[in-house]
């Protein structure tokens, strides 16, 4: 998944998460929950989303790697590989 594909995923997502989200004025090392005001069950929402729509398996443990737009298109385009 390209950086562009990943990012288009994470703004279709949090768009239902929290509709007032402006991912354009989010800074790509800034942690999203800070960002946007995302609270815990906000994040496991918008995992869960992630997997279901990438059908990756997200194991807890890459959690952390989720919290920046640069953390995730990281991560997903390690997964394509």
């Amino acid at each position: 998944m390209t950086r562009d594909e990943t990012l288009a995923l994470v703004a279709d997502i949090l768009g239902g998460i929290a509709p007032e989200a402006d991912l354009s004025t989010v800074p790509g090392d800034a942690d999203l929950r800070e960002a946007l005001d995302l609270d815990s069950m906000d994040i496991l929402n918008f995992v869960a989303a992630l997997h279901e729509r990438t059908g990756h398996p997200i194991p807890e443990a890459d959690y952390p790697k989720l919290l920046t737009l640069d953390g995730l298109a990281t991560y997903f385009q390690a997964e394509a590989h």
